[in-house]
């Protein structure tokens, strides 16, 4: 019986940014850290394996890696002049293509990888090989544009598989589901025109990029309706997901009816992340991955990939990652989460979560979905 497929590289955790506190680069009046550095390191993403290997789930799921993804598949989103400047930098020490895009040496290749990586999964789950994927993917993608690097993403790497499995399948249609906090305006602005490609971030408002993520950006020309912004007030918790996948996220999926849904799964969302508020637990990802995968099995034969994004507590993600993990292999371990009861302390007001809900209903309802 096919298993859920892990999709890991080594080399994508030997990606490094230049000297950064926290999210601001060193220089001026922003001192050098003490210790660690850049928000966006290798630490959560290689202490997620590592608890699910010491766990038991990295044992019971279909292991794999895959080759760095070729030039003549990243120019189906980026430009010529980018990607050599990418490379020709990578190949010495490094610097800057982008906002909130440094990197040292040997990075373009770790992209490479990195998007190698996204687009595999999703061709075994397309094959019928495994029931479904996640792919261990760094650096993460969802700010990236054609021409520039931005918010720590220097490869569009969710909208690269896409790209390759329309062409290579011939989908008709494909959703990209984006929760990580920040809004995914890279993959919005590649698929903005388009109707074959439905993009939907949900997002905390204004928070990164502060001036994009409007629910009013429905999509241009073909594409208008095709693009689904869910910006949520601050400190919002699990409520304000769980009443946004209920009155947005899975009605407009049902609607659509992909062939494919790709998922960008960053835990920046979390109650222990030092870049966004918006107080998740690790429920809340095994909560949104049951969703999901009871809609996948509903509209598209359960063809579903993920795709891990932001994240940057290194001591929370792993819980968050291995409870979603979890759900989408249907495995259990005997993990438990050493905060979960502590941020379920921290969950807004009754009168905050009633307000949120008035607002996310104004949207539905605009949208004809309620």
């Amino acid at each position: 019986m096919p298993r859920t497929a892990f999709f890991h590289d080594e080399k994508c955790l030997w990606h490094v940014g230049q000297m950064h506190a926290g999210s601001l680069p060193v220089g001026g009046w922003v001192q050098p850290p003490s210790s660690g550095g850049l928000a966006e390191s290798s630490d959560s993403k290689r202490r997620l394996k590592s608890l699910m290997d010491v766990s038991g789930l990295s044992a019971r799921l279909d292991l794999r890696s895959a080759p760095p993804l070729g030039e003549e598949d990243l120019l189906r989103v980026h430009s010529k002049p980018y990607l050599a400047e990418f490379a020709r930098l990578s190949a010495g020490t490094g610097g800057f293509v982008g906002d909130n895009a440094s990197f040292g040496t040997g990075s373009y290749e770790y992209a490479r990888i990195s998007a190698g990586l996204v687009s595999a999964a999703v061709e075994a789950v397309l094959a019928g090989e495994v029931a479904n994927a996640y792919a261990l993917s760094r650096p993460p993608g969802h700010h990236c544009l054609p021409d520039q690097a931005m918010g720590f993403c220097f490869l569009a790497n969710i909208a690269l598989a896409v790209e390759v499995a329309i062409a290579r399948h011939r989908l008709a249609k494909v959703a990209v589901l984006d929760w990580d906090v920040h809004h995914g305006n890279g993959t919005e602005a590649i698929f903005y025109a388009r109707s074959d490609v439905m993009t939907i971030s949900l997002h905390q408002e204004r928070c990164f990029p502060p001036t994009s993520g409007s629910a009013a950006d429905r999509g241009r020309g073909r594409g208008e309706g095709h693009n689904l912004n869910i910006p949520l007030l601050p400190g919002g918790g699990h409520a304000a997901y769980v009443d946004a996948f209920e009155r947005l996220v899975l009605p407009t999926l049902q609607r659509y009816r992909p062939d494919l849904i790709v998922i960008a799964s960053g835990y920046d969302a979390s109650g222990l992340d030092p870049l966004a508020r918006m107080q998740l637990h690790s429920e809340s990802y095994r909560w949104m991955m049951q969703q999901m995968l009871r809609l996948a099995g509903d509209v598209c034969g359960g063809r579903l990939v993920v795709a891990h994004e932001g994240g940057y507590s290194e001591s929370y993600v792993p819980f968050c990652g291995h409870a979603l993990i979890e759900a989408l292999s249907g495995e259990r371990t005997d993990v438990v989460d050493p905060v979960l009861d502590f941020i379920g302390l921290q969950q807004p007001s009754e009168r905050f979560v009633a307000f949120q809900r008035t607002l996310l209903d104004e949207q539905a309802q605009a949208l004809g979905l309620m």
